[in-house]
């Protein structure tokens, strides 16, 4: 028998590929990162990267990037390398973290402080499938409470919603696109920024645009005919590149979108201009959809939410505003005040008027410069008019026979 002889061409080669090589960026970067800390023999540059590589969204990465860059400097500075860290430390972090102020100078949100646990825990998660570590130090820690039906998001009116929309028209084209899509679609910031001008798709009759979600799922979202306007007036002719560019071409950032969006509500004059962030279009997607009568399993499934519960959550949050009972026990103290007769009589009876009123918008009354607007609904035509709720004002319903 003829022994096989490898010809020279099916010899092994000598270049060696790093499979580093292949890793997103944000593993790379971390793993450099660690790598000038810990040096190029320890292990936890090449598992850390390891462990980012394998989350599937762009997103994910990102925010796991972060916190663990924060547990691991918080470990560092007591001494102890992360691979070696036990339930004591784990518990010491979790306090930290419970009392650490933010950028805005307040703690953390009890949902900020259970992802950065979740993220840790994830971490040991892998560390220990490789055997780097006996078990995950995070497995134990007591987590804080995350109320489920809880939304942290502040909502608008619909007249606020719409001041913002006018505003950001009114700014410029690139501005008016992304508030528009943002609102009309109720994609997350993110999903916006990261897709290409040629991606503008066609399904159907419908224009879409395909978005890449949490975990990865991809779904077409269809531009209505408002939104999909103003996003061809910004694009113009131009049909490559990041759909949404800064000045210079480059793609625009979530900080930058962030910084842009409370100058415009600054300019609309949205009362939580300070805070408002791009989620909170993507509430107001959820809530205003509900609120004409949608169907929740439609709305839920334009967001991609898995369970019907995270969708109504945004909608309790203005449910139990506009119908708190302390309005109905305010008309009833309200009949009883004016009962009193050293008070003059009002021109509509103050509990009638509460019963048929709800939050109304954020802003002065134009005849005596107070905020103390309602929406009165009329009881028999249910018109809805906005009113003011000074009795002094002489354009109020309550206003007092008595006054000028």
């Amino acid at each position: 028998m003829t022994a096989l002889v490898p010809r020279q061409s099916a010899e092994l080669s000598t270049d060696r590929h790093d499979p580093r090589d292949d890793w997103p960026d944000e593993a790379r970067a971390l793993a450099d990162h660690l790598a000038g800390i810990y040096g190029d023999r320890d292990p936890l540059p090449t598992i850390a990267g390891g462990w980012i590589a394998r989350q599937k969204s762009r997103h994910t990465r990102r925010a796991y990037v972060r916190t663990f860059k924060a547990w691991e400097k918080y470990a560092r500075s007591t001494g102890i390398h992360p691979l070696q860290a036990k339930l004591p430390l784990a518990d010491a972090y979790a306090k930290h973290l419970a009392k650490t102020p933010t950028r805005n100078g307040k703690p953390p949100a009890e949902t900020t402080q259970a992802q950065a646990l979740a993220a840790a825990g994830s971490f040991y998660t892998y560390a220990a499938r490789l055997q780097a570590v006996d078990s995950d130090p995070f497995a134990a820690v007591n987590r804080p409470y995350v109320d489920p039906d809880y939304s942290p998001t502040e909502g608008m009116t619909e007249e606020e919603t719409t001041r913002l929309i006018q505003t950001a028209r009114d700014w410029a084209p690139r501005s008016y696109a992304l508030v528009a899509l943002l609102y009309l679609t109720g994609a997350r910031v993110d999903e916006l920024l990261s897709l290409e001008a040629d991606q503008l798709g066609y399904d159907r009759g419908h224009r879409t645009l395909p978005l890449t979600q949490k975990g990865g799922k991809k779904r077409p979202a269809p531009v209505p005919p408002l939104a999909l306007d103003a996003l061809l007036a910004y694009l113009g002719d131009r049909g490559d590149g990041p759909l949404f560019v800064t000045d210079t071409g480059r793609r625009w950032t979530q900080p930058e979108v962030w910084k842009h969006l409370r100058v415009l509500a600054r300019r609309a004059d949205i009362p939580q201009s300070a805070t408002i962030k791009p989620h909170t279009l993507r509430h107001q997607f959820i809530t205003d959809n509900l609120a004409n009568g949608v169907p929740l399993q439609d709305v839920q499934d334009a967001v991609s939410h898995s369970d019907p519960r995270t969708t109504q959550r945004y909608n309790r949050r203005r449910r139990q505003l506009d119908n708190h009972p302390a309005y109905a026990l305010a008309a009833k103290l309200g009949e009883r005040l004016g009962a009193r007769e050293e008070e003059p009589p009002m021109t509509t009876p103050f509990g009638e008027f509460m019963r048929y009123t709800k939050p109304g918008p954020k802003r002065r009354c134009t005849c005596c410069d107070t905020y103390s607007l309602r929406v009165y609904a009329e009881p028999t035509s249910q018109e809805e008019r906005v009113v003011c709720t000074n009795p002094i004002c002489t354009e109020s319903p309550l206003h007092r026979n008595d006054q000028p």
